[in-house]
């Protein structure tokens, strides 16, 4: 009798343990968190240094994403990329404004609407539509000059000319530093000239090449000055850069001996745009990505970040007085009056600027 009760006690506490295990187990499962949609990556080929990471950091964060950072550091050096890619393996692209009708001949550029990308709204009109090529297939990201940094401690006299560093004084032999970009060094010599930076003439041409195969042995690099404290005009090795604008003032703020300079002969306003690439397999992410930077507050703050005008409008009632009054950064009537965009060259004039700098490279 004590053997049976026993077994039956044993029995018992077996399909109760049992039980107890299945319950868990539902319970378990009942509890399993939902699964978590995957993370897609964003490739964005832009230059260095050039959008605020933060910004970027809340988008992941907002759309579940990662953004893959490549950079190039010239314009002709963005080009060989993509054209090496066949306008592949990236979903968003920095661009200038002479590049539009190229790319669209190639069919890399997927169209852009204000509908896909409400925050057009805020971009000015002046911007939106200062370039027919550029309409309904980039949103201007930034604008600005393409000028002279230099030394005022160290070069022999102020720089106001871009004749100065064409035909430099003896004093800087080696120290003057050139984009390493053909259309802005060959342009900017048009200028010197008292030509336009855009010019086809083929005697202008000659002589832009004669003034620059003159100015080589002074040039210590065809290349763009770092932008860090190491940086060759901030400890001397350079006494005079060719540079953009919003970086003269980064350099500034470790050398307060840079001056930036807009010169007299005239100069390059620039616009840069955003694009989606129509290769793009993450259009729709890429869309999400342009307005996402198009909204005031964060167009403002990469705007402080690159020490760049940003062309949404919305954007200035998030940036200081300063910033917005700093000549540096919004130029004046006067100084815009003396500059000029970039139109296309013909292949043949192209042909034949991409030859000048080659020699200089040499």
């Amino acid at each position: 009798m004590n053997n049976t009760l026993s077994l039956l006690l044993h029995r018992s506490l077996l399909t109760l343990l049992i039980l107890f295990c299945q319950l868990s187990g539902a319970s378990s499962v009942g509890a399993a968190k939902p699964a978590v949609a995957p993370v897609e990556e964003l490739r964005f080929l832009n230059w260095p240094g050039y959008i605020d990471p933060e910004v970027v950091k809340e988008f992941e964060h907002r759309f579940n994403s990662q953004v893959t950072m490549s950079y190039f550091e010239s314009d002709d050096a963005r080009d060989d990329i993509l054209v090496d890619s066949d306008g592949q393996n990236y979903d968003v692209v920095v661009i200038n404004r002479s590049k539009f009708s190229v790319y669209r001949r190639r069919g890399w550029l997927a169209p852009l609407t204000e509908d896909e990308i409400p925050n057009i709204r805020h971009i000015e009109r002046r911007w939106l539509e200062s370039h027919a090529d550029a309409v309904g297939y980039g949103v201007p990201y930034s604008w600005g000059t393409t000028g002279i940094a230099y030394r005022a401690d160290l070069v022999p006299e102020p720089i106001t000319r871009w004749q100065q560093i064409l035909s430099p004084d003896e004093a800087l032999r080696g120290k003057i530093i050139m984009v390493n970009t053909a259309r802005d060094v060959v342009g900017m010599a048009l200028m010197a000239l008292g030509y336009s930076a855009s010019s086809i003439d083929l005697q202008h041409l000659e002589a832009a090449e004669a003034l620059l195969l003159a100015q080589k042995p002074y040039v210590k690099s065809y290349s763009y000055v770092s932008l860090s404290k190491q940086s060759e005009l901030v400890d001397g090795r350079a006494w005079a850069t060719m540079i953009y604008n919003g970086d003269a003032l980064t350099l500034q703020a470790f050398n307060p001996n840079i001056v930036y300079v807009v010169p007299e002969e005239g100069s390059e306003l620039w616009i840069d745009y955003l694009v989606v690439l129509s290769a793009s397999p993450h259009q729709s992410l890429a869309k999400a990505f342009i307005n996402f930077v198009n909204e005031p507050r964060n167009a403002a703050r990469i705007a402080r970040f690159v020490n760049y005008a940003t062309p949404n409008k919305a954007a200035e009632e998030w940036l200081p007085t300063e910033f917005l009054q700093d000549a540096l950064i919004y130029p004046s009537a006067e100084i815009l009056k003396r500059c000029e965009s970039y139109s296309e060259w013909p292949p043949r004039v192209a042909k034949q600027v991409n030859s000048i700098f080659s020699q200089l490279l040499q």
